[in-house]
């Protein structure tokens, strides 16, 4: 099984679906995944935030016409795309601390369910490393 490894250092609604639909077709290629979640993106990843579309950095439209875009189409939120990678393979997704930290989370009860660990940087980079693929979002 190949394995991809993805450091994601953004909360950004339009680059978390990217790197949803990234980690669903890498999934659906039976690869192993290791998500790191690293500086920006753990305000994403918390419990009481994981749902805000507002957060956008590269606006080519503004957010409402972005979510409009996403509900015609009738797309997976990022939250969903991750959860189906889920399902179809071997996905784990890593806090790293300092992002946990900055995002204003320590514990796992922080995070969403999506979170399997919180750990430090050397183990983001061993699982570059290893991996097949080596991707930075």
């Amino acid at each position: 099984m190949a394995k991809m490894t993805m450091g994601l250092g953004t909360s950004s609604i339009d680059k978390l679906i990217s790197a949803g639909v990234i980690l669903s077709g890498a999934a659906a290629d039976d690869m192993e995944v290791d998500v790191f979640v690293l500086v920006n993106a753990g305000h994403a990843f918390l419990k009481n935030k994981a749902a805000d579309i507002s957060n956008m950095s590269e606006d080519i439209q503004t957010p409402e016409e972005f979510k409009a875009s996403l509900e015609k189409l009738n797309t997976p939120s990022w939250i969903e795309f991750f959860e189906m990678a889920k399902e179809l393979t071997e996905v784990k997704i890593n806090i790293c601390s300092l992002a946990g930290k900055i995002a204003g989370g320590e514990k796992m009860e922080d995070f969403i369910d999506l979170v399997d660990d919180i750990c430090g940087i050397g183990e983001y980079i061993e699982s570059v490393q290893e991996a097949d693929v080596n991707l930075f979002i």
